[in-house]
């Protein structure tokens, strides 16, 4: 095949610029991501049931739903929280690879089935399925800088003029609005003191609300059938729902005898404003409305959020005077950072490789050639990103950084070998092609195959690290291809074509003379390395000693490597969750949440923090006494000191809010890496209850638990979210009384309700949109329990009865938020690992206290990031064990035998060494000067950067070996034609080994967004090649010939084929 492209160099050109015109097109027209599509489907169930504590909703609505939804045909798993300010929340998610749409479908088909069990109150309400994962990729604030405009205008105006069209982008899964909550309604204030004295109920007002307030139709004039003379139709209209506060304030409640009328503003204000008011936004300490874009699971983050951008920015033209929005919180930035970054490593990769090349080559003609060849390759595999759904992603560019080093490589090979032969051979440009091609193309197509056979099957693991794996994996595999079809066909061609006739006195000048002294320096090397070669051929045992030691100290470093499923990286914003004690109302919760928001302003490298107060990120719940900061950080180009990084911010606020404000409860953490793995950082865990254990038996145990986890040395800052010290009232009523004086149980209830909780009554219509119409009583008569004896219920006689009679309130405590996972209710226990350790080893770790201080009855589960990583943690030995296997199977097949892949296998552990040997050492000495890369752990990076190892190892065993077995085929000693093999091509060895570590070190030095998984992979290929081919230089010889020894004692090898007459004829 060589031999037809080196005569038509036109036609080997013709096809390369095809390949690279297509690969263009491809290229523009592929997508941009951070990662490929990993996140799991999630569907979001929400609902809420007015005035319900989290026991009533719990037993209400989450075990009633859950009881249908647990089992859903493809579904992982499920949590849920219900909340003491009657809102529930379910996310149910689903294994990756299965369909969105059909998995909310199928959830939504199973809410429908239990709607008809639900409370009448929540199912006016109606109980929302949505295809969204609770991670906000972006957050924003509207906001009024001069207080022009109040929460209730803002977020009417979001609603009105923003939500509808953001909710309409494709990959908005929903949005969440913190502030005025949820929506507009028109707010019903009753006075009972008023009430009371006409002799009315709050079901006498209840009832004239729902008769007078109805939207009623008034059928049509003259309609068919009707007589012949009837010359027109006139439609019916009456005046129904009702929209301004006057007009409600006019609804008659009670006609006197004298002819007067109660009307509801004699008893009530009425006014519109906010439906609850459980929640409080800020922006840089200014009143505004805070909303979180949730995204669908199959979205692109960078596509959609531009295009909310885009939304706002053309929305903003026309916002009424001071009134202004402001992106807190903005993933695409941090993604449009890292792949800027890892580009940038590319083309600094491509610059250090042409200089080795230079160095080696000594020629800009033969320096040339594999340069051409890289944009051939990379550029045509874009292509195959087309048809196999590829994005543009870190992962695949990540791909593309390593590839560089490899499909130089090729080049390289076959450049070096036809060098040889015009410098050694004397022969012209096309005759030393031709022979080198004979040599080589068996060794470039057999790299091929074993970079192949390395990352193929790995793409084939199921799960989110199978699609991390696959996307990498293939990008490798394609380019490997693509770089061997260029080596064979465009790389001799322009070889015959553009080299030139060795000439001795070549090098002249500064640069000349470097090079003579260079090459003489090389030969001398060589010389000496096949000495060494040679001595070690003769203490062969010391070799397999040396392997073997090599193999137990890497099983020790993967035991005492930290291990993480991804590292956590800066991603331009922090979360701080604050706590006060529980039961403390939101006035109070406020001043903290002022205070440590101004805390955090004065923080160096903080650009804005969006204050949401009454919202509990750690249980994504409304709680009075939580409050939740989002601190988004300036640029990473203006925060280079340490001091400025995210790490370091979250200790100091910690380390900060913990001394100034000592009556709160401060956490603050860094996002999870991955989307769609929740929003707070650290592990989960989930303690489900299995034997019905009451709230206090619960409460013991888990602070149990609390307390022994924060004693471990690889635990810190272990919390749960489980608190029963929430105070609250429990009404006892009087059943026997309530029935002796004839009044109806319901509307003690009822009365009950609306008075603390407020009541959702009907509907009005207003800015072409339907609000809700609720019902409460005014602020003084329930600030508290004793307040009852302002209400009054009426008996069947008509007697006014004081609520107060017939209930008695008594103090005690619940929890304020239920959680429940997997159907069960559960113990949520979050935390992070100690300082030198990692999230596997801190999982591990607490396992280990529950096991110790629960009794039995328990279940451990673990949720978002935690669960991934505890999954994939039993996937490493599987990739490895593949990987190799593919590998032996590969070159048993392309070498016709079962010895030679052991020669090239056999130094494959000491590239492993290297790799973990690196990420550890150099762990340990950045922890000596206080500095610590969450890049340099056992992630799922450093794990593909093994698995490339595994190749590139095998990879320089085959230089070697191929021309060693090519010799011994020939009747050669294998001694002698090991030494002799590795003398020739040790030159080729060290040039593609040197031009790949050159080129990979960008990812292990980077820096900015993005660099904890460019240093974790980069580390560990630069390391473990260093290792590889320093120390495999001088084993893979050894190996051959110990090979070839076993082999030919065992008769394995071939048999010389015995000739018959016909070969004579």
């Amino acid at each position: 095949m060589s031999k037809f492209f080196i005569n038509r160099p036109i036609f080997a050109i013709v096809i390369s610029l095809i390949i690279v015109i297509l690969g263009v097109i491809s290229a523009v027209q592929l997508p941009i991501a951070q990662y490929p599509q990993i996140s799991p489907p999630t569907i979001s169930v929400g609902t809420s049931y007015t005035g319900a504590n989290a026991s009533v909703v719990n037993q209400t609505i989450a075990q009633v739903i859950e009881q249908q939804v647990n089992g859903t045909q493809g579904m992982d798993y499920m949590s849920s929280n219900s909340d003491d300010t009657g809102r529930y929340s379910l996310s149910v998610t689903f294994k990756l690879g299965t369909d969105g749409d059909m998995d909310s479908v199928k959830v939504q088909n199973n809410v429908a089935i239990a709607n008809a069990s639900l409370p009448s109150d929540v199912q006016s309400v109606g109980v929302t399925t949505k295809k969204a994962s609770s991670d906000m990729a972006l957050m924003v604030s509207i906001y009024s800088p001069n207080g022009t405009y109040d929460r209730t205008f803002m977020k009417n105006y979001a609603d009105i003029y923003l939500m509808d069209k953001i909710k309409r982008v494709s990959g908005v899964g929903d949005v969440n609005i913190f502030g005025a909550d949820v929506s507009y309604s028109m707010r019903v204030w009753l006075n009972p003191d008023k009430l009371a004295e006409l002799g009315l109920t709050v079901a006498n007002v209840t009832s004239a609300i729902k008769e007078q307030n109805i939207q009623a139709p008034a059928g049509t004039v003259g309609q068919m059938p009707a007589p012949d003379t009837q010359e027109k139709q006139y439609t019916g209209k009456v005046q129904g729902r009702l929209t301004t506060a006057e007009d409600f304030g006019n609804f008659i409640l009670k006609s006197e005898a004298n002819g007067s009328f109660v009307r509801l503003k004699d008893v009530a204000r009425i006014e519109t404003g906010p439906k609850t008011n459980n929640i409080e936004s800020k922006v840089n300490g200014v009143d505004g409305v805070g909303f979180g874009v949730q995204l669908t699971n199959d979205a692109n983050a960078m596509q959609t959020v531009s295009e909310v951008q885009q939304i706002l920015k053309e929305a903003s033209a026309d916002f009424p005077p001071d009134l202004q929005y402001k992106s807190i919180v903005d993933n695409t930035k941090y993604i449009s950072e890292s792949i800027k970054e890892v580009v940038t490593t590319f083309f600094e990769a491509l610059l250090l490789v042409v200089f080795i090349v230079f160095i080696f080559l000594q020629s800009w003609r033969a320096t040339l050639i594999p340069l051409l060849a890289v944009p051939v390759s990379l550029i045509g595999t874009f292509t195959a990103f087309t048809f196999l759904g590829f994005s543009i992603n870190t992962l695949t560019l990540f791909a593309m950084v390593l590839a560089i080093g490899l499909v130089v490589d090729d080049a390289i090979v076959v450049i070096e070998n036809v060098e040889h032969h015009m410098r050694y051979g004397g022969l012209d440009p096309k005759d030393a092609t031709e022979r080198a091609m004979d040599e080589v193309q068996g060794p470039v197509v057999a790299i091929a195959c074993v970079l192949a056979a390395v990352f193929v099957p790995v793409a084939f693991l199921g799960g989110m690290m199978g699609v991390l794996y696959k996307q990498f994996a293939l990008t490798i595999a394609i380019s490997m291809a693509l770089s061997a079809f260029v080596a064979l066909t465009l790389t001799p061609a322009l070889c015959a074509m553009m080299l030139k006739q060795h000439d001795p006195n070549a090098h002249k000048g500064i640069l000349g003379k470097f090079f003579d002294r260079f090459n003489d320096w090389f030969d001398r090397t060589k010389d000496r390395y096949t000495g060494v070669v040679g001595w070690c051929i003769r203490h062969a045992k010391l070799g397999i000693v040396f392997l073997l030691v090599v193999c137990g100290l890497t099983g020790l470093l993967y035991k005492v490597l930290p291990t993480t499923f991804v590292p956590d990286e800066d991603q331009g914003f922090y979360i701080v969750s604050v706590n006060l004690p529980e039961g403390t109302s939101l006035n109070q919760t406020v001043k903290t949440t002022n205070a440590v928001a101004d805390d955090l302003q004065q923080m160096p490298g903080v650009s804005d923090v969006m204050q949401v107060t009454g919202f509990d990120i750690l249980t994504f719940g409304s709680k009075p006494s939580s409050g939740t900061m989002f601190v988004g950080l300036k640029p990473w180009s203006e925060r280079t000191t340490p001091d400025t990084q995210v790490n370091a911010l979250v200790g100091k606020t910690i380390g900060m809010e913990m001394q100034k404000h000592i009556e709160a409860s401060t956490i603050a953490f860094n996002m999870p890496a991955l989307p769609g793995l929740g929003m707070v950082g650290g592990w989960t865990m989930q303690l489900q209850d299995m034997s019905g254990h009451t709230d206090e038996e619960l409460d013991t145990i888990v602070k149990q638990i609390v307390a022994a986890a924060n004693q471990r040395p690889e635990l810190q800052g272990v919390r749960t979210t489980y608190k029963i010290n929430s105070p609250n009232y429990e009404f006892e009523v009087d059943r026997e009384k309530v029935k002796n004086l004839g009044v109806a149980l319901s509307d003690v209830f009822t009365a009950l309700q609306v008075n603390y909780g407020g009541a959702q009554v009907n509907d009005f219509n207003q800015f072409g949109r339907t609000y809700k119409v609720m019902l409460q009583a005014d602020t003084n008569y329930r600030d508290a329990a004793e307040a009852s004896k302002f209400i009054f219920v009426k008996s069947s006689s008509g007697t006014m009865i004081p609520l107060d009679t017939l209930l008695k309130p008594k103090m005690g405590t619940a929890p304020s938020i239920i959680s429940r996972f997997n159907g069960a209710r559960s113990l949520q226990i979050q935390g992070n690992a100690g300082t030198g350790y990692s999230s596997g080893q801190a999982m591990t770790a607490m396992e280990e206290v529950v096991h110790q201080a629960a009794p039995s009855g328990f279940n451990i589960e673990w949720s978002g990031q935690s669960r991934e990583e505890r999954t994939a943690s039993g996937s490493t030995g599987k990739v490895l064990a593949l990987a190799l296997v593919f590998v032996f199977l590969a070159l048993a097949a392309l070498y016709e035998s079962w010895s030679v892949p052991y020669a090239v296998l056999l130094t494959v552990p000491t590239g492993v060494f290297g790799a973990l040997f690196s990420e550890y050492g150099l762990s340990m000495i950045e922890a000596m000067f206080g500095h610590q890369n969450a890049g340099l752990q056992n992630s799922v990076y450093m794990q593909i950067g093994v698995i490339m190892i595994i190749g590139l190892a095998a990879k320089n065993a085959i230089l070697i070996v191929e021309f060693a077995k090519v010799r011994v085929d020939k009747g050669m000693d294998p001694v002698k034609a090991a030494i002799e093999a590795a003398g020739l091509r040790l030159r080729p060895i060290l040039m593609t080994s040197f031009a790949f570590i050159i080129g990979c070190l960008p990812l292990a030095i980077a820096t900015g967004a993005g660099a904890a998984a460019r240093n974790g992979m980069g580390v560990a290929v630069v390391g473990g090649m260093l290792f590889a081919t320093s120390l495999g230089i001088f084993l893979i010889p050894v190996f051959f010939v110990i090979t070839e020894y076993i082999a030919a004692k065992f008769g394995m090898l071939k048999q010389a084929r015995k000739k018959t007459p016909t070969d004579y004829m």
